[in-house]
């Protein structure tokens, strides 16, 4: 551990404190992201069961990330002085059993409206996990461990689609979906035994100002990187699966959700770009993993499997290490604004990111659908360099 100016100590990589709170906050991503995600595998199994459009499918993840997004900013603003731990033990068991009732759903209407509760169920907990690792991480590892914490969510949305595809092969989406929720409430049991006491001091109950953090410069450019990256990549992974189930490939159900084992590549990704990030400066890497996720959509373009997985590999490397920096530069920017508080900043930049799930994936759909892929390529690339321009902007401002 350091000592900071305040004599608060903070946890430094190596100790066991660092170790503890990493794999804890890996388990609230993996808890979190296995249930929020594990229904993007069986999106042509509702289109077939339910009787909708690929882009209606849709809603049954849409509707997690639109709720998620919506609820994001104001219990985030209130539950810091609730206490971190007890909040986001609450809001994981929630969504647990949340989860493990979704299997009953006897019509696609009433599976999209449990979805829709669990992300309100959710809605505290990312914030609140990034808060807590920027109050109780040492400044100089922050990228590592909140890489960390990202890598939870990379392996949560990896297991989640998986897990609840190959299980929908074998007996049914209902049993895939049960599975699913026995495993985030088994990542929840492992989380609270894991997480350290905090070492940082209790947040003061205040009426958090959003203003403030909407106006800074840098953090709107922050909050736009964050919807534009997660359209993009939500878009992809969406309607991939419709298009390698289709003709020219016509692959099987079963082969086409290990395209999710692609999620690897982006959990390493997340760390490596945190560690970069900390030692070359988040701006070059930030271009770097942008620019190289435009390299991977385009790749997906020929109607060729090889080029297709490994454009997909390489998008989700660079949307994971756009990420990563991206979230990590929230909540350091916002702890230099006076009176900034990093709960809110990252509650703010979460409204962005499911917000751009939410929003961004329905629109993907109805390019797809109207377009095919070549439509979602021309989207993902508009979606892409967007970011990449607010990236360019957001330097020149940190310069200035």
């Amino acid at each position: 551990m350091t000592t900071t100016s305040t004599t608060i100590l903070l946890h430094e990589r190596g100790t066991t404190g660092f170790r503890r709170l990493g794999l804890a906050m890996w388990c609230t991503g993996l808890a979190t992201f296995v249930l929020v995600y594990a229904v993007q595998g069986l999106l042509p199994t509702f289109a077939t069961e339910f009787g909708v459009s690929s882009g209606t499918s849709s809603l049954a993840l849409s509707a997690t990330t639109l709720t998620l997004a919506l609820a994001v900013v104001p219990l985030s603003a209130v539950a810091e002085s609730w206490g971190r731990a007890r909040v986001m033990t609450a809001a994981l068991t929630a969504s647990a059993v949340l989860g493990l009732v979704a299997p009953l759903a006897p019509t696609f209407g009433v599976l999209v409206a449990v979805r829709a509760l669990q992300g309100i169920a959710l809605a505290a907990l990312p914030a609140l996990a990034m808060s807590h690792v920027s109050r109780e991480v040492a400044p100089r590892h922050l990228g590592g461990a909140m890489g960390l914490l990202i890598a939870g969510n990379t392996i949560g949305g990896l297991s989640g689609r998986l897990i609840a595809t190959a299980v929908a092969d074998l007996a049914g989406w209902r049993v895939a979906l049960l599975v699913v929720g026995l495993v985030s409430l088994a990542c929840t049991v492992a989380f609270r035994l894991l997480l350290p006491p905090s070492v940082a001091p209790a947040v003061p109950a205040r009426r958090p100002d959003l203003r403030l953090h909407l106006r800074d410069p840098g953090l709107q450019c922050l909050f736009g990187i964050g919807f534009l990256l997660m359209a993009a990549f939500v878009t992809v992974y969406n309607y991939l699966g419709f298009r390698l189930l289709a003709a020219p490939f016509g692959l099987p159900a079963t082969l086409v959700a290990l395209i999710f084992l692609g999620y690897l590549a982006g959990s390493y990704a997340s760390t490596a770009a945190g560690r970069l990030g900390d030692r070359f400066g988040r701006p070059r890497v930030l271009w770097a993993g942008i620019a190289v996720a435009v390299v991977g959509a385009w790749t997906t373009a020929p109607a060729w499997l090889p080029a297709v997985l490994a454009g997909l590999v390489v998008l989700t490397v660079g949307f994971f290490a756009g990420h990563s920096l991206a979230s990590s530069w929230v909540g350091r920017r916002s702890s230099l604004l006076e009176g900034g508080s990093p709960a809110v900043a990252s509650s703010l930049y979460l409204f962005g990111y499911y917000a751009g799930s939410s929003v961004g994936g329905t629109v993907g759909g109805m390019a797809y659908d109207h377009l095919g892929w070549a439509g979602v390529v021309g989207y993902v690339t508009v979606l892409l360099l967007g970011a990449l321009a607010l990236a360019l902007r957001l330097a020149t401002r940190e310069r200035r």
